[in-house]
């Protein structure tokens, strides 16, 4: 797609210079595509992705960037970017390719489960309980188990406020769920924002009961996840992790490998390989129990 093609979508956009994307995505997202974003602040250039070709800004700074970039001007970057998401995302070009449901052999599905008839992809030995919906661009490989009550693929929480309203931004993303995964009752994963990207549970992962895994989160393999924990949109764990009954883990952050999150905590920042945190606001485990301890 060329900006010149998508100025005219809406009104209040000026093309500085044209340039070529094949997606949207934010300054720090990491994908093969060529991507159109959005930038307010000079501070944010410097840590622009290198897949980034066309930006939405304002003139001073599109005038400073547009040697490298395509540029449309803006009064409000931000805004016109999440509108035109949602202009896009009912065009054929912008939107996944549409494929018939595909389930594999040794399956065990519910009659009462739902499963979209399009663009969903079922692994072998996978057992589907009732009332579980699977919506469309969801994967599940072989060998997993989605229990009772399940919702996967579902639309994700992105809400702006623009011109006196509460708009949603439709998310056009995909679910991926690993080898050997089980996601107990009730749970929640929503799909990712854009259409090149995935919210991802790894392989032999364990989701507990209630567990609400938010848009384009990254859960890696191995990952045992209690009861009533909540990840906030794009955060990424790494392998091996424990994540304690009903922590909160905040959106965006990046959470390193064998990381060990206590039962009720809040975590806010990202975290390195290895790292126990505990408490709200969540901190070195250590730490909190002394200084429990010495209020005791």
């Amino acid at each position: 797609m060329l900006l010149s093609e998508v100025v005219q979508f809406k009104e209040g956009l000026d093309l500085l210079k044209d340039g070529e994307f094949t997606s949207l995505g934010l300054a720090v997202s990491v994908c093969e595509e060529k991507l159109l974003s959005f930038i307010e602040n000079e501070k944010y250039i410097d840590s622009l992705s290198d897949r980034i070709t066309c930006l939405i800004t304002t003139k001073a700074i599109g005038e400073k960037l547009k040697n490298k970039y395509g540029v449309i001007v803006s009064s409000n970057p931000r805004m016109d970017y999440f509108k035109l998401h949602n202009k896009l995302s009912s065009i054929e070009e912008y939107k996944r390719k549409e494929f018939e449901t595909i389930i594999g052999e040794g399956c065990e599905i519910s009659n009462l489960a739902s499963i979209s008839k399009s663009n969903v992809r079922i692994g072998n030995n996978v057992k589907i309980e009732e009332f579980v919906v699977i919506r469309e661009n969801t994967v599940i490989e072989d060998n997993s188990i989605i229990r009772a009550g399940v919702v996967l693929g579902g639309e994700g929480y992105e809400y702006k406020r623009v011109d006196g309203i509460i708009m949603n931004v439709n998310h056009c993303g995909g679910v991926i769920i690993g080898e050997n995964v089980e996601v107990q009752y009730n749970g929640c994963i929503d799909k990712a924002l854009y259409p090149w990207d995935n919210t991802i549970i790894g392989s032999y992962s364990k989701l507990d009961n209630l567990v609400h895994i938010e848009h384009g989160v990254k859960i890696g393999n191995r990952c045992l996840i209690a009861s009533r924990t909540t990840f906030g949109g794009r955060t990424i764990i790494g392998d091996d992790s424990w994540v304690g009954l009903g922590a909160i883990i905040s959106n965006g952050l990046i959470l390193g490998n064998k990381v060990s999150v206590s039962l009720g905590s809040v975590v806010t920042k990202s975290l390195k390989d290895g790292e126990k945190v505990s408490g709200n606001f969540a901190i070195n485990h250590n730490k909190y129990i002394d200084f429990i301890r010495s209020i005791r």
